[in-house]
């Protein structure tokens, strides 16, 4: 049997739907920490003195529970920590505490967490070790105020961040220069003891200083930088908050800080590697994969109706791909809450693909697949959705009018009402949006 003997044909809705699916679990499994942590481990004979765990992230516990399964055995006992992960991304380790808080608008159970973080880390000689473990997440997830913030004030600045439509690179700008735990500032605190960080990274470009606004790294934009994006994107801050930017009192810990020096950092798990593995999938099932980038950003429903536009020219006219295939990207859009809008339930991807099935008019030979890797897509228990050829014909059937679910932001009550939804539970890891857009080839 060749590739191509699986390949599903034109009328077969529920086969394409099973090969995209297929290809989302490729892209999530390939960032199981069980499967990428491993060989980023140092032997535990090898370090003299206390070993540290901390972390923060929606991988954060399945990060821990993968070190303890690393390090099994007698010398188990010298670990000790502490991990910061969602409500209900527990996971059991035996050595390492496992804390929960509240994502994405943060809570006290979160700032208790970073307090006890850097309680932690404190006191720590050259002889010792620090594993940091990050994931997307963490920085909602350790919301330790700077001096003069409250937790309230913190927030009121992530709520308003994520109704301003600020990409993920700008909002954690501005929480790194609002923070006494993030942009630098645990990863001084570990000093002078060894510092190894193993990051899963959830943001378009994976920069350290985004992934969890970067807690360990050493951090180049500056409190004017954070301000000139609060400014533009016309963001109300708490008075205290606006005063430690404009103040420059909310520096946070720069690239030539020598107690930086000598901490590592290294990527185990990325976007762009699990856009590879969903790609594997689609080769092994006879469908050419083109990855189109690992870092678009916009807004979802823009970039929604380009890369319709994108597969529509494959489909009529075989460019810039012949058909069959699939056009894989990956990054994080954004939502803008339009004035005038209802306020649905809704997340990026499903805009994303509530904006796609519009322009793509129910065209027969193209389906899609959008979600968010962690199981989550905005702040509901739901990944994201499928789009098929009679997506907007069934929707008629239901008497919904796309257009204006778009307009209130309902994409999840949009494709629940057409049983579309793709729904992981807790997938326990986080490399951003995944979505993919297949191409069948004329009959």
């Amino acid at each position: 049997m060749t590739p191509h003997d699986t390949m599903p044909t034109a009328g077969e809705p529920a086969a394409v739907r099973t090969l995209l699916r297929r290809m989302f679990d490729a892209a999530v499994a390939s960032a199981q920490p069980q499967r990428c942590l491993a060989a980023h481990l140092p032997a535990l004979d090898e370090l003299p003195g206390r070993v540290i765990v901390i972390g923060a992230g929606k991988a954060a516990a399945a990060m821990a529970r993968a070190v303890e399964q690393h390090w099994h055995g007698p010398g188990l006992a010298r670990v000790e920590g502490l991990v910061v992960t969602p409500y209900g991304y527990e996971q059991p380790c035996a050595r390492i505490e496992i804390v929960c808080a509240a994502h994405p608008v943060p809570d006290a159970a979160g700032e208790a967490a970073a307090r006890r973080m850097l309680a932690c880390v404190s006191g720590l000689t050259a002889r010792d070790f620090v594993l940091c473990l990050i994931s997307g997440g963490g920085s909602a997830l350790l919301p330790l105020p700077a001096a003069g913030l409250t937790l309230q004030d913190k927030q009121a600045v992530n709520q308003a961040l994520l109704a301003s439509g600020a990409a993920i690179g700008e909002m954690n700008i501005v929480r790194r220069h609002l923070s006494a735990i993030k942009g630098g500032r645990l990863g001084v605190a570990c000093h002078p003891a060894r510092l190894l960080t193993l990051a899963i990274s959830d943001v378009p470009g994976d920069a350290p200083g985004d992934i969890a606004s970067g807690p360990t790294v050493p951090d180049p934009t500056t409190c004017a930088d954070a301000w000139a994006i609060v400014q533009r994107l016309r963001i109300e801050l708490p008075a205290a908050a606006s005063l430690l930017l404009t103040s420059g009192r909310g520096e946070s810990i720069k690239p030539d800080d020598a107690r930086l020096a000598q901490a590592r950092f290294v990527l185990v798990a990325t976007p762009q590697l699990a856009l590879e593995a969903a790609a594997a999938v689609a080769q092994q099932a006879g469908y050419a994969a083109h990855i189109l980038g690992d870092a678009i950003e916009g807004e979802a429903r823009e970039v929604g109706t380009v890369l319709a536009g994108i597969a529509l020219q494959v489909a009529r006219h075989g460019q810039p791909f012949a058909p069959p295939c699939v056009l894989l990207s990956g990054g994080e859009t954004r939502v803008r809450l339009l004035e005038g809008a209802r306020g649905g339930r809704g997340g990026r991807n499903v805009e994303f693909l509530l904006a796609q099935a519009i322009a793509l008019q129910g065209h027969p030979r193209i389906h899609a697949l959008a979600a968010d890797t962690d199981g989550v897509d905005g702040v509901e228990a739901i990944a994201g959705a499928f789009i098929d050829p009679d997506t907007l014909a069934r929707a008629s059937a239901h008497g919904l009018s796309p257009r204006d679910e778009l307009a209130d932001h309902n994409g999840h009550g949009f494709f629940q009402r057409l049983s579309d939804s793709v729904v992981t539970g807790p997938t326990h890891t986080n490399v951003n949006d995944f979505r993919v857009v297949l191409i069948e080839g004329r009959a």
